[in-house]
């Protein structure tokens, strides 16, 4: 019996030994397994928060100076990137109102601007830029267009931009102040495919900006318009509201506004606003 007891004793030591040695494995475990799973979550959202990359939607007649700017903005600023989207300051206007994902809205006109801050996806824009109106005819002007009564002319095949976007209401306003009636042959959704018109010899002339004319170089020439008859739009910059990058959005616009940016600016034709 003696011995029995003994054996007995000796197996619930065993056994207490190996509960306590499985307790402190399972204890081990799970606690080396905390740190690596904390430590990769936060790793995940800053990832994704930090992407360095903004959308800038701008007008068309911005595309050469806009594209110059990026490339000086992101050597100034390493890691960050600037995205374009352009087209027609009121096609931009709505596609950012029905939520299109865009960090920075540059307009060619305010009206196009006051609809983006009027729905609460911008606030605080400011003017970066002015444009004046410049008649833009193929190298050999084959319609002898001279002055901005020539495009009245029946004769005369003339492309502008469609009434509602900014090149179309400035040439609205030059053709008032001229007192005379246009009938375009064709109607353009932006000022660079006006140019474009001139370009490929489609048309006689093209109501553009004094900018089209400048970055189109050989492609075109340009007619002059008198100051006293000739319309000019303003150009507001703001980020956009729900931007995910806005620091980055809000060091663009700051950029553009600059002496650097206004110096590009300025090179390619643009007014001070």
């Amino acid at each position: 019996m003696r011995r029995y007891a003994l054996i007995m004793a000796a197996m619930a030591v065993i056994a207490v030994a190996g509960c306590s040695s499985s307790s402190s494995s399972s204890s081990s475990s799970s606690s080396s397994a905390s740190p690596a799973s904390s430590s990769s979550s936060p790793a995940a959202g800053s990832s994704a928060s930090a992407t360095g990359t903004i959308t800038v939607f701008a007008a068309s007649s911005l595309k050469e100076t806009f594209t110059k700017l990026a490339t000086q903005f992101e050597a100034a600023h390493p890691g960050d990137t600037v995205k374009f989207s352009f087209g027609a300051s009121s096609t931009l206007a709505t596609q950012i109102t029905d939520g299109a994902p865009a960090d920075v809205f540059a307009s060619a006109a305010p009206k196009n601007m006051e609809t983006v801050v009027s729905a609460g996806d911008a606030s605080n824009p400011q003017d970066f830029a002015k444009n004046t109106a410049e008649i833009a005819v193929p190298p050999s002007n084959p319609a002898n267009v001279t002055s901005v009564n020539d495009l009245a002319k029946s004769s005369v095949k003339v492309a502008l931009c469609e009434p509602q976007v900014p090149c179309g209401v400035v040439a609205a306003g030059v053709f008032k102040n001229a007192a005379i009636t246009v009938k375009p042959v064709t109607l353009q959704p932006d000022v660079k495919s006006v140019l474009t018109q001139v370009e490929l010899g489609n048309v006689d002339a093209g109501v553009v900006y004094v900018t089209d004319v400048m970055a189109a170089g050989s492609k075109v020439k340009g007619v002059p318009i008198p100051a006293n008859l000739n319309a000019s739009t303003l150009y507001p910059i703001a980020s956009v509201s729900n931007s995910k990058s806005l620091s980055i959005a809000q060091a663009f616009v700051a950029y553009v506004l600059s002496p650097a940016g206004q110096a590009v600016l300025s090179a390619a034709g643009f007014e001070k606003p």
